[in-house]
């Protein structure tokens, strides 16, 4: 018996030292459809960062644009890609959202329209139909971005993925949105020229586009296994910022469905962009989180502090 017990004891002993052993099972739900956006994640996956962490991730993609931060909070998932005026939505309205680490660091979502129609100014979309992508978010955006710019009597549209099509048919005159390191690939690929208003230039302070959040019962049961898995994403998002052909072959690779042309021209707009550390700024996000209440993005003010996993 004691000898049955001693070689237990050691065989968990040998597995616990070998990577990949008793590794935590991880459910990842992504904001969109699988992008070059994602494609440090997918990097870290392909390159065994997330296995040598001792971590499996599972990714999802939503079935709807608002999914992923609900099924995060409600542990229905365990992370989800979401963005920073998102989870500070969130946040005010009380759910237990929190910040695991950031993939993009600046703005992408723009208000984009047809460059043939030629608007010079958001005012000049008043009266006109515009359409949003995610409910709860960029609908609230809209909002902000049309009182401090003068959009008067417009109707919000929700147009979900379905961004080219509204545009073209004529359902609607812009989308608040489409990435500008995106979209507007995916639409010259068709021969439509797309323009936009940057919201970081027309009013909307800096924020983190793209971040990792958990509900955070999910971060407080899985706090190892989500910090392994953004050592993992970091090396991933190293891949990208300093080796980006093999991060993209390995992306490819990953996901070997995706239009090649489009996605290679759209990773040399989005690089930039990607986080070059996991040091989250609170000041920027309280500027942010402030802005939000002054504007009437939130009902109550949010002392971001309270979102970090990690930082004081």
């Amino acid at each position: 018996m004691k000898f049955t017990m001693r070689t237990l004891l050691i065989t968990l002993v040998l597995l616990a030292a070998v990577p990949g052993a008793m590794a935590q099972n991880l459910t990842l739900m992504l904001d969109w459809f699988p992008n070059v956006d994602h494609l440090p994640i997918y990097v870290a996956q392909e390159k065994g960062y997330f296995t040598e962490e001792n971590v499996q991730v599972k990714i999802l993609s939503p079935s709807d644009t608002a999914d992923a931060l609900k099924l995060a909070v409600a542990g229905k998932v365990d992370l989800a890609v979401s963005y920073e005026p998102q989870t500070i939505i969130a946040a005010s309205e009380g759910l237990p959202v929190r910040v695991a680490g950031r993939l993009v660091a600046h703005p992408l979502t723009t208000l984009l329209f047809l460059k043939a129609k030629g608007y010079t100014a958001p005012s000049a979309l008043s009266g006109q139909a515009i359409g949003y992508t995610v409910p709860g978010l960029m609908d609230v955006l809209l909002e902000a971005f049309a009182k401090i710019n003068g959009i008067e009597n417009y109707t919000a549209v929700n147009v979900g993925f379905n961004i080219v099509p509204a545009l073209t048919s004529g359902q609607v005159a812009a989308v608040m949105g489409p990435f500008k390191t995106y979209e507007t690939v995916t639409m010259a690929a068709k021969g439509i020229e797309a323009a936009y208003f940057e919201l970081e230039h027309w009013g909307i302070p800096d924020y983190d586009e793209l971040i990792f959040i958990a509900g955070a019962a999910t971060l407080a049961r899985k706090n190892d296994a989500v910090q392994g898995f953004m050592r993992a994403v970091a090396r991933g998002l190293d891949d990208a910022c300093n080796r980006p052909e093999a991060a993209l072959q390995a992306y490819f690779k990953a996901v070997p469905d995706v239009d090649k042309a489009i996605e290679t021209a759209a990773f040399e707009r989005t690089r930039p962009y990607f986080a070059r550390t996991q040091t989250i700024d609170s000041k920027r996000w309280q500027a942010f989180a402030d802005f939000a209440a002054a504007h009437g993005l939130i009902d109550r003010p949010v002392d971001v502090k309270t979102l970090f996993s990690s930082q004081d």
